[in-house]
């Protein structure tokens, strides 16, 4: 066990946090291996019809007494629906992004619920702390996905947070890949760190055998912040980074911009291993990753790394 803010605040053994990464985590496989081995395993709700999601919290629930939890982008198509599906089940932790507290806090609290919410920016922290959630996922630049529009590092903007609103528990995202990340994110003052691209490559997620090759063979350059004006995302380069890269140094009507970028598809690299045209999301720590393992040996691999950080702080005299 490592005891943090967090670890006590969800009831985990270890402050590893699974990033709910669409149809990475789409299913059981890869939450319920994670709670299972001491960490938070998250439903990725985004993409999931309302049966598939159904089906997904009856096995969470029936695979494991541990706590998990659901992410949720409030900015989905249908999410008052996924809303009422997941207050029937009453998941042990929600992360809700992309949206205002307002819209679901009060309900889920009524259900105990213990509710994350994901910030990009200090401004951002302190009104969901203001509004009473119960803790913060304080995401980076470097984090594939959605990083924040302003590009500031996990390392700053985590260290920001936690100065500035003091009496919430974080969790950072972005650019954690292994143990020694996980020790830099707590002598940072947060309490776990998300590992969403380290989770990407393991047996358990559900992505092509393309993407997860592609996230293997990338170094830490290898991925470029794409969407200006849009909605920005960090994906391993390819022929869609090129083409967005390409329309943005010209300066391109934004109209045409957004018919590329709407062109290609997460699903089209997660489903169906296009990562030529796709986009294929992924964090800049993909460079630190060099093997497909079982989602529990990962967390194994994490904590072994974790305490050799530590030690190395800690020299024998």
């Amino acid at each position: 066990m490592i005891p943090t803010s967090v670890t006590r605040l969800l009831g985990i053994d270890l402050p590893i946090i699974q990033g709910g990464m669409s149809w990475a985590s789409s299913s059981s496989a890869l939450p319920l291996a994670v709670s299972r081995a001491g960490g938070l395993g998250v439903v990725a709700a985004g993409p999931m019809r309302l049966a598939d999601l159904t089906r997904t919290l009856d096995e969470m629930a029936a695979g494991t007494d541990r706590p998990w939890a659901v992410n949720l982008p409030l900015y989905r198509q249908g999410a008052d629906e996924v809303i009422d599906v997941l207050l029937r089940h009453r998941p042990p932790v929600l992360i809700a992004a992309q949206g205002g507290t307002q819209r679901y806090l009060e309900r889920f609290r009524d259900v105990g619920t213990t509710c994350l919410h994901v910030v990009a920016s200090t401004e951002h922290a302190h009104k969901a702390a203001a509004a009473g959630v119960d803790g913060l996922v304080v995401v980076g630049a470097e984090a594939g996905g959605h990083p924040p529009p302003a590009m500031v590092t996990t390392q700053v903007l985590v260290r920001a947070v936690v100065t500035e609103v003091p009496d919430i528990p974080v969790i950072a995202s972005g650019g954690v890949a292994d143990g020694a990340g996980l020790a830099a994110m707590l002598a940072l003052g947060a309490g776990a760190a998300q590992f969403g691209t380290r989770f990407l490559a393991s047996h358990e997620a559900t992505v092509h055998p393309n993407y997860k090759a592609a996230v293997l063979a990338a170094t830490v350059d290898s991925t470029r912040a794409v969407g200006r004006g849009l909605s920005v995302t960090r994906a391993l380069a390819n022929e869609f980074t090129a083409r967005m890269t390409e329309l943005e140094e010209a300066n391109a009507d934004l109209d045409v911009r957004r018919k590329a970028f709407q062109a290609a598809t997460l699903r089209d690299a997660a489903l169906y291993g296009d990562v030529t045209w796709g986009k294929v999301e992924a964090g800049q720590s993909a460079g630190l990753i060099h093997s497909v393992l079982p989602a529990a040996e990962i967390v194994e691999q994490i904590v072994a790394e974790y305490i050799g950080a530590r030690e190395r702080l800690h020299p024998p005299r």
